[in-house]
């Protein structure tokens, strides 16, 4: 069995690309061929020739992808890195008569935001006012199923929550620099701020997890047409997030909630806006119903529970240097954030002596 994978190393698409070669999958990864190469697999096939082959491009090149392309077949193509529904219109041109199966990542906080029921399906509506890049996956997934239905374009739309590997602390409120400044305020014995109240429900989902449901879908004759939702089956409180993060690094944790709707509105250095990853998505109480995906793939577990998964990804963390990425300027805006909450509490408790 052979797929195309356009991108394939990232936090999704590189535990993917592992379990598919361990399962005997010919892999062509489609990208420009300058990331974490040397995290990949060195298996070879049958026939001795490597498992994994790379095809370096610029998918944004149509026509330098077309001519690499041009006398290969493939039983599944996923784009991992469509983040526009014209990027999907570019890879309907180029796959439509060169893939048994297209598999396209979208995304669970496309679900319709402020919920209705906690309880999210495959049935829940889409709907997001809060984020662009969640309409945007919407609109991709709405392109697509146009092209099944109307030429059999042979679709399956996947859709992921929190995802994480052993690359990255997973956390809700961060800057853009990553995770690791408010790891590095735990080990200091700063405060972290955490949205809420910090007892709203989330799932979070190791991507050797995820990679068992998507291999699964691979080739799967009943994906053909269908969306599907992969996360674990797993629920843990914000609050027990940053406790296990705080209990691997061996020290106390000191939480200040701050209310999502607030972040929202005062943003992050530089600009960055809360409204969309809080509002539209993590600052939402959510339990996913996986039935549809058992389903389909018989025998799929979660099997990671989330202070195990953490605790791999911090040592691992910890033990590569190029991994913590430092960020002074959110580091400055927790302690303006943190002062505030405090001088306001000051303030009415010193108005009512």
């Amino acid at each position: 069995m052979r797929a195309l994978f356009i991108g394939g190393t990232g936090t999704i698409s590189m535990a993917i690309t592992r379990l598919a070669v361990e399962l005997g999958w010919e892999i062509y990864l489609l990208n420009r061929g300058n990331r974490n190469a040397a995290d990949l697999p060195m298996a070879v096939l049958a026939d001795g020739t490597p498992a994994i082959k790379q095809i370096t491009a610029d998918i944004y090149d149509e026509a330098e992808v077309a001519s690499k392309i041009a006398d290969l077949q493939f039983d599944v193509v996923c784009d991992f890195i469509a983040f526009h529904y014209s990027a999907l219109e570019r890879d309907y041109r180029l796959f439509k008569n060169k893939t048994k199966q297209f598999m396209y990542i979208s995304s669970a906080s496309a679900y319709q935001k402020p919920l209705s029921d906690y309880r999210i399906n495959e049935g829940t509506p889409l709907a997001n006012p809060y984020w662009e890049y969640s309409r945007n996956k919407i609109a991709g997934e709405e392109y697509l199923m146009k092209m099944y239905r109307e030429e059999g374009f042979p679709i399956t739309i996947v859709r992921p929550s929190h995802t994480y590997d052993e690359r990255k602390i997973p956390l809700g409120v961060h800057g853009k620099k990553g995770s690791w400044q408010v790891a590095k305020r735990i080990l200091e014995g700063k405060p972290v701020i955490i949205h809420g109240d910090g007892t709203s429900l989330w799932t979070m989902t190791h991507n050797s997890d995820f990679a068992k449901g998507f291999v699964g879908l691979m080739g799967n004759i009943h994906a053909i047409g269908e969306s599907f939702q992969i996360t674990s089956d797993e629920t843990v409180t914000w609050n027990q997030v940053y406790q296990s993060i705080a209990n691997v690094l061996g020290v106390e944790l000191k939480a200040v909630h701050v209310a999502s709707e607030f972040l929202a509105a005062v943003g992050g250095p530089f600009g960055y806006d809360f409204t969309g990853s809080l509002l539209g998505d993590k600052a939402n109480s959510v339990v996913f119903d996986n039935s549809k995906l058992k389903k389909a793939v018989p025998g799929f577990c979660a099997t990671t529970r989330f202070d195990q998964g953490i605790r791999k990804t911090i040592e691992n963390v910890l033990t590569h240097p190029e991994l913590q990425e430092e960020d002074p300027e959110f580091d400055e805006w927790c302690d303006k954030v943190i002062e505030a909450m405090e001088r306001t509490k000051k303030s009415i408790l010193q108005s009512k002596s």
